[in-house]
């Protein structure tokens, strides 16, 4: 299978060397290698503090059976993904154990409870190869190069009609569902495969995923903020993995993206995007809370006052929250009146509080964004493949890895994206576009290079 892979991604064509006939042809293995979480030791971190819970003891590699194909699925071969907080969630079994979503999902339909196993595939990014399709599959055939976005949707609600992610039986693949990306083999719906984009390798395909599709419909779409040119956006954690795409989108956009960072090294990585307007709240010295239960209104102004500084005295239209519970007191009161405070995350904490003065009185908006619709992901992916929005992959790991890469994501030592090679034996393969890339060498690398 692996060869086959290699032999057309080396093709000097473009076009594969090995047909779709062939990819069809080649026998699935019964068995591959995942990295999973396992039920029985959901307690394991029971009476630790968050920062105390270590993905690198939950985390493991198994060998696993390849599980059924069903009609409107595929299995594709991976041959990278990444890390994302979701995987870090289900490592340190918060909010909640995994396992209670497999369960529910389970009893959905005799198919899903494929499901509900002992143990848990994770992982909701994925750049590799389709090697099989289900009944009622016509887009995509063995041998497509793809990448896949995390929502998995069942639609047969007309709740999600209008916008898939309002569908009552919506999930996020690899962290709602079993069969994720951090594996070589991974089971996903047609819908959620998209082109992989050709002047990117493996890796470097596999990171934007997930959080480039949820930048998107938070900031861009007319679900999120709808945002226009000459926005003053606020972006917590702006070289992160949400918020270095964020940046790119106001760039973009003609927005005008005010990074909050907390570093110096990390507001660099903002000026080499092309922001001006940098935020560095540790050297700055922002502590918007007094104690645990009591914030700092007098730090919510020193922060507004900072902003109309940095952008000739207006404030900001849109506020990218994803903290929540540290920041977000200080997001609704910094927010323009008539402003849109847009929320994806609470990384933080999840109980936020805020003075709802400046929200009602103020007209003001909070907006809940949660990832992103078949389209949005597309879309965003497409800026991807066009060389508009590029990848913030800083680093990559093995599978075996997987559970230090977590770590890293969880303790926040790393910058933009962390990926995981799964079948791909080393970095800078999958590139089928070298002209594309040249053009955009300098940006692709931009994390690689800091």
């Amino acid at each position: 299978m692996l060869d086959a892979i290699l032999a057309s991604t080396a093709s000097d064509s473009g076009s594969p060397a090995v047909t779709a006939a062939d990819f069809a042809a080649l026998p699935l293995p019964e068995s591959y290698r995942a990295v999973t979480v396992h039920k029985d030791e959901a307690e394991m971190f029971s009476g630790l503090t968050t920062r105390e819970k270590d993905p690198r003891k939950s985390l493991h590699l198994d060998e696993v059976p390849v599980p059924e194909l069903g009609p409107g699925e595929a299995l594709v071969a991976v041959m990278a993904s990444s890390v994302n907080y979701n995987s870090v969630w289900t490592s340190i079994f918060e909010p909640v154990s995994t396992f209670a979503f497999l369960e529910r999902y389970g009893k959905l339909s005799p198919l899903t409870a494929r499901h509900d196993l002992p143990y848990h595939i994770i992982g909701s990014d994925l750049a590799g190869v389709v090697l099989r399709t289900g009944p009622g599959v016509n887009a995509w055939r063995p041998g497509d190069e793809v990448v896949a976005h995390c929502l998995s949707v069942e639609l047969e609600s007309a709740d999600g009609h209008n916008d898939t992610m309002l569908d009552p039986e919506q999930r996020i693949w690899g962290f709602e569902t079993n069969f994720g990306g951090l594996a070589e083999i991974a089971l996903v719906k047609s819908n959620q495969l998209m082109p992989k984009p050709k002047h990117l390798t493996w890796e470097e395909a596999a990171s934007p995923g997930l959080v480039n599709s949820t930048a998107y419909r938070q900031l861009v779409s007319r679900n999120g903020a709808g945002m226009k040119q000459g926005d003053n956006v606020l972006i917590w954690g702006a070289s992160g993995g949400l918020g270095s795409y964020a940046t790119q989108f106001a760039l973009a956009g003609g927005a005008n993206p005010i990074c909050v960072v907390s570093s110096p090294q990390k507001a660099e990585i903002c000026r080499s995007m092309g922001a001006e307007a940098i935020i560095d709240r540790n050297a700055e010295g922002y502590k918007f809370w007094k104690d645990e239960h009591n914030q700092d209104p007098r730090e919510w102004k020193r922060l507004g006052k900072r902003i109309r500084e940095l952008t000739g005295g207006e404030d900001v239209d849109i506020v990218f929250e994803h903290p929540g519970r540290e920041t977000f007191g200080a997001s609704v009161y910094v927010t323009r009146k008539g402003g849109t405070i847009v929320t994806c995350a609470s990384t933080s904490g999840y109980h936020h509080e805020y003075d709802n003065r400046y929200l009602w009185m103020s007209l003001k908006r909070i907006v809940g964004s949660h990832f992103a619709n078949y389209r949005e992901a597309w879309e965003a992916n497409r800026l991807v493949a066009k060389g508009k929005i590029h990848p913030t992959l800083s680093k990559t790991y093995s599978l075996e890895e997987t559970g230090q890469a977590a770590y890293d994501v969880h303790r926040n030592l790393h910058q933009g994206k962390v990926g995981v090679l799964a079948l791909a034996p080393q970095e800078g393969l999958g590139v089928r576009d070298p002209e594309l890339r040249a053009e955009h060498i300098d940006a692709i690398n931009r994390f690689r290079n800091i």
